[in-house]
Order: structure tokens, then sequence, then C-alpha cells
């Protein structure tokens, strides 16, 4: 018996026989591209006392966890910072700059944040904070709003370092700009948090890394 597996292991047979034994290996299937339409891109929801985080597609009516999916930011999202000082947060005026616009354009992802699915008067203050602890990829990110004339409210900003915390109430939905200074791929590493009215206890979610691909 000895004799027999030191031969099979010589040939190889062993490791070929333990490989089969252990079956086909699991390809984890490919992330799914989300391009255009409406997406709930950070989607807050309340479940079992804890917050969780997913990526809600409005157009199929799919939900994915943030590992599951991939926001497209396309070429047709590549415009210029404006002269405006109000904008230098963006980089040097007339530099290029990808923007998902806060306002829908056919073109382009219509990206927003969402807690609708939160029930009114379980958080303190009906509001949940959406916090950005950490931005990995070729170049910046901005999140930001404007208002009816265009003047910019800044979100987050990783230039001028993190974490930085957007609120949003329970049950609302809201649209907001994201702009990328450079193409390529960034992750997005993201946590929820809020007080429960009941017991003024802190809930904390799971950090979650959501993925944008900048096209050129």
């Amino acid at each position: 018996m000895r004799h027999s597996i030191r031969l099979l292991a010589g040939t190889g047979a062993v490791a070929a026989a333990l490989v089969a034994a252990a079956g086909p290996a699991q390809a984890h299937p490919a992330p799914t591209v989300l391009s255009v339409g409406h997406v709930d891109a950070i989607d807050v929801a309340f479940e079992d006392g804890e917050l969780e985080l997913a990526i809600h597609d409005e157009n199929s009516d799919s939900e994915f966890a943030p590992s599951e999916a991939v926001l497209l930011v396309k070429r047709e999202a590549r415009t210029a910072v404006p002269a405006d000082p109000a904008y230098a947060f963006l980089g040097a005026a007339g530099a290029p700059v990808w923007v998902l616009p806060q306002v829908q354009d056919p073109q382009l992802l219509f990206a927003g944040l969402s807690a609708e699915e939160l029930e009114p008067g379980v958080l303190a203050g009906d509001t949940v904070r959406i916090n950005l602890t950490g931005v990995s990829g070729p170049g910046d990110i901005a999140i930001f709003t404007q208002d009816a004339v265009g003047t910019p409210a800044v979100l987050a900003d990783d230039t001028d370092g993190l974490p930085d915390t957007l609120s949003v109430a329970a049950g609302d939905h809201e649209h907001v700009n994201w702009a990328f200074d450079r193409a390529g791929t960034y992750r997005l590493t993201v946590t929820a948090s809020a007080t429960l009215a009941a017991t003024g206890e802190t809930v904390t979610s799971a950090p979650a890394v959501y993925t944008f691909r900048v096209q050129r």
C-alpha cells in the first residue's frame, strides 16, 4: 500500500484525484454594469436591527449588493470645470471632469441616495448618515448639489480628507452630482449610521465598497 501511494504521488495522480473529488472550481459571476437610467446608488435599509447598504436599479426593479454591480460613468459625462470660483473644488477651470448629474440625462446614470425603506420614527430625528470613509482610484471624487441658479453645495470631497458625511431623511430620496477628475476605476468605502429613537443606541452598517468605472 505504501508503494502504491508513492507511485501515485510521483505520477501526479493523487493531485488529480484530489482535484476531481473537490469538484469544479466555482466561478464568481461578473458584476452587473449599470450605465443608464435611474439607480439608487446608495440605498439604505434597516432590517432585523441592522442598517444595510445596497444598490437599487429602478429600471429593472433589481437590488444588488454593492459588490455585485459596477456604476458606469460613460464618456458622455465628460465636461470641463466651470470658470466660476465656486467650482474650484473640482479642479482648475477648464480641466476635464466627469459628472453624473443631479438632473436626469437619458445618456447617463441618474444616481441618487435613498432612505425610502426607512420607517418614520425608528431613527432619532428620522435621519440616517451616509459616511464616505475611503476612496481609491486614479483621481479625486466630489459629491455635490446645485441650487436653482447653479450654485454648488459640496457634500463630500476626498481632497480635504475623509470621512465625509451626508444626511438623508428617513423615507426620502435625493439626487446629487457625482464628479470624478480622471478616468479609471474608483472604489468608495461607505457605511451608514444612525441613532435608534427608542434606545439612543448608535447603529452602524458593515462597510460596503461601491465601484464606479469612469470611461476616458
